[in-house]
């Protein structure tokens, strides 16, 4: 017997992809804005005593990093108060709560794979928002999942840097991207496969606390520029650009400050899921025929 599922924020790149590849197999309730409202807890409380979902997955979040220094209260009530008000639910209905948290929570000093038991010490508002949204679930709920994921893009949603790359890519004959932060490029269909896994895995294994998940491989978000424009060029984009210049973070100023180095460790998940993540530059060609095909 399927169990029931409530997702939250499914017209996300995320969500669109777990409405996707969830849907075919359970009893799936989406609900995105303007039906609900991360900022109006009643009405947050309300879509969850009506529904009694078993599974309750949040893929919805403040994530305008720079825009966040401007807001914080905003970017708290959602990134910090909705995920209380979701796990103080999920307790009472004894549901799974599985919430997506970031990379941003570390401060990229380490220059080693962060572990899920790492010290967080986020830099920006939205990461220090999402690590409140991190606590207040741990310390309020029994049955959850959090997972930390990193430099998310897809097909579906308005803008990521994929899409950003190919949009100035045509306009543009030179970019500047920025050389000295590293990471990991995660293609959302993976997250949602891996999230899909993890359900169906909870039959036989119960498994709660924080998860790491990204695509594996690391790339400068300059190594990830020259890859987007390389994969584009073959699949024949329309592309005008002709140089991609590396540049320091210091020499493109922003509002948020951003770890240099944020790359997560993916063993414990990888254990669980009986395999490692595929690599980023695999799934970045595969993302793109899919991007072609949709066009």
């Amino acid at each position: 017997m399927s169990q029931s599922i409530l997702l939250i924020g499914n017209n996300g790149q995320l969500g669109k992809e777990l409405e996707t590849i969830l849907t075919p197999d359970g009893n799936i309730i989406t609900v995105a804005r303007p039906t609900v409202d991360l900022t109006q807890p009643d009405i947050l409380r309300s879509i969850i005593a009506l529904n009694q979902p078993q599974i309750i997955i949040n893929a919805a979040a403040y994530t305008a990093v720079d825009k966040a220094e401007s807001e914080p209260e905003l970017a708290k009530i959602i990134n910090a108060t909705a995920p209380l008000i979701l796990a103080e639910e999920s307790q009472k209905l004894k549901a799974f709560l599985i919430h997506i948290s970031t990379d941003y929570v570390f401060d990229g000093l380490c220059y080693s794979p962060y572990q899920e038991s790492s010290a967080t010490n986020p830099l920006s508002v939205y990461g220090k928002t999402k690590l409140a949204g991190e606590e207040a679930i741990r310390h309020t709920c029994n049955d959850y999942l959090i997972l930390r994921t990193a430099w998310v893009y897809g097909t579906y949603g308005k803008s990521n840097f994929v899409k950003t790359m190919l949009r100035l890519g045509a306009q543009k004959e030179e970019i500047r991207v920025v050389a000295d932060q590293i990471g990991s490029p995660t293609w959302a269909k993976d997250i949602a496969g891996a999230i899909a896994s993890l359900i169906k895995n909870r039959i036989t294994t119960k498994i709660t606390g924080i998860y790491h998940y990204t695509n594996s491989g690391v790339a400068s978000w300059y190594d990830f520029a020259v890859a987007i424009f390389e994969e584009a060029q073959e699949l024949g984009f329309p592309l005008k650009i002709q140089r991609v210049v590396p540049i320091t973070t210091p020499e493109y100023p922003t509002p948020a400050c951003r770890p240099a180095y944020s790359v997560l460790a993916c063993e414990k998940i990888s254990a669980v899921l009986g395999t490692y993540p595929p690599h980023w530059r695999q799934r970045l060609r595969k993302m793109l025929k899919e991007l072609v095909v949709s066009c």
